[in-house]
């Protein structure tokens, strides 16, 4: 009985383990949506970026914390040796202690408290730039990624159905070589082509091989996981009036929020020139110092006496704090902050032109991406018909098989052409979104229709 058991469980594990290969085997379905999340998810310069707007935000709230009036406490125990002798009476302080409270409000600054917080706000604002700008960067080589693979791959599939036709070729010329009615250097053409079909598939399926594990990389995935990806239909329609206006690109707002700081950062530097004015207003409690000394009883009797002192105090103090001479060292901050204006507001404006022509080009490259798609599929037509025709009049012995072989290349060609020319399109759609900056992980991949 008990053998049977362990049997049992022996064939369960192995059941179990069979069914577990078969998941590992089983191919892994992805939408282009799905590799966007999870390349974003799985994305340690997304979250390094996220750390950085976090940080930014706590820097906002402690710039906010400035204006509020700071309170402190303090404790001080003392211990003094020897006893200090104060005109024949002796202080003792063994174990005096001091306990106190203060607060500490800033009243007037030269504006560097209100310029501190402004600095934090743009800090904020630059932060989520910065972090919208890398989530665009992660996007757009997952969209690559994505686009890259499926245009492999249906090569893979358009070298297989040549592969098929040439197969039959070969049959075909074979069958006529035996029956007298074909050559061998027929024949021999008929192989070499095939021979040559099977290294354009051996490379296209290691270039395949490299774009899915290239895909697991970005996405988080393990190399060796299977891919079937689903948007592989793709549909292209004219696209609309499009602009190349760069207002929402990050980094064109990164510009802008720089020269806004420089900007402060004059105002910070002419607040050290300002006078500050500050409240301080404290409570100290203070205790166990005693005083001893020798008073007459009368009768000329000299009586110890011993007196402890308890007590608190309360201090309220108005501090004004003016610079007067400081070599120069405040003005020549000051010049050297205007500078640092002029230099972000030069790098705003010739950046500024190298992002408008990069977003003019984007914009081009869609315009010609889909003239290349209508180009390429007449191409492909006129190809297929030319094979048809072809193929036809072969069979009837009115065309030469290397008519044939030409009009299959062709074929193979156009095909190819087509591939690449709607593949890129979609590419072309992500840098284009990218350019202008208004690419985010809800853009559909028809966004430009």
């Amino acid at each position: 009985m008990r053998d049977k058991f362990f049997q049992l469980l022996l064939t369960a594990a192995i059941i179990f383990t069979q069914q577990g290969n078969l998941k590992a085997q089983e191919a892994l379905k992805l939408s282009l949506t799905s590799c966007r999340e999870m390349a974003l998810s799985q994305s340690e310069s997304l979250q390094q970026a996220e750390y950085k707007y976090q940080q930014s935000r706590l820097d906002k709230q402690i710039a906010s914390s400035a204006f509020l009036p700071k309170f402190e406490a303090s404790a001080t125990g003392t211990y003094v040796f020897p006893d200090i002798d104060m005109m024949g009476m002796e202080l003792r302080m063994h174990g005096t202690y001091m306990a106190g409270i203060t607060l500490t409000q800033p009243l007037y600054t030269g504006g560097k408290i209100m310029t501190g917080k402004k600095l934090s706000k743009l800090g904020e604002s630059i932060a989520a730039e910065q972090k919208r700008m890398t989530m665009m960067d992660v996007l757009v080589e997952t969209d690559n990624a994505y686009w890259t693979l499926i245009a492999v791959r249906q090569k893979v599939a358009m070298l297989e159905s040549y592969k098929e036709q040439m197969d039959s070729l070969f049959a075909q010329v074979k069958t006529a070589v035996e029956a007298g009615l074909g050559t061998e250097n027929e024949l021999l053409r008929v192989e070499a082509s095939r021979s040559d079909i099977l290294y354009q598939m051996q490379k296209v399926k290691n270039g395949e091989d490299l774009c899915r594990m290239s895909l697991c990389r970005i996405t988080g995935l393990d190399s060796s996981t299977k891919l079937e990806l689903t948007d592989t239909t793709i549909y292209v329609k004219e696209p609309g009036l499009l602009t190349a206006d760069i207002n929402e690109r990050p980094e064109f707002n990164l510009l802008k929020h720089q020269v806004n700081v420089t900007q402060q950062q004059i105002q910070m530097s002419r607040a050290d020139m300002l006078p500050t004015i500050g409240l301080v207003a404290g409570y100290t409690y203070y205790g166990n110092i005693k005083l001893n000394s020798l008073v007459d009883a009368g009768n000329g009797t000299m009586m110890p006496y011993s007196q402890e002192f308890r007590d608190g105090l309360g201090a309220v103090m108005l501090s004004v704090k003016i610079p007067i001479f400081e070599w120069g060292a405040n003005l020549k901050k000051v010049k050297k902050a205007k500078l640092d204006f002029k230099n972000a507001t030069l790098e705003l404006s010739r950046n500024s032109r190298l992002m408008n022509l990069e977003a003019q080009s984007a914009l081009k490259n869609i315009y010609d991406g889909y003239q290349l798609i209508q180009t390429a599929e007449i191409g492909l037509k006129q190809a297929e018909e030319n094979l048809r025709v072809t193929n036809n009049k072969y069979n009837v012995s009115m065309a030469l098989l290397t008519d044939l072989l030409d009009a299959q290349s062709q074929w193979k060609q156009a095909k190819s052409n087509l591939i690449e020319a709607q593949t890129q399109y979609k590419i072309y759609e992500t840098n284009y979104l990218r350019a202008i900056g208004k690419l985010d992980p809800t853009s559909s991949p028809n966004a430009l229709q």
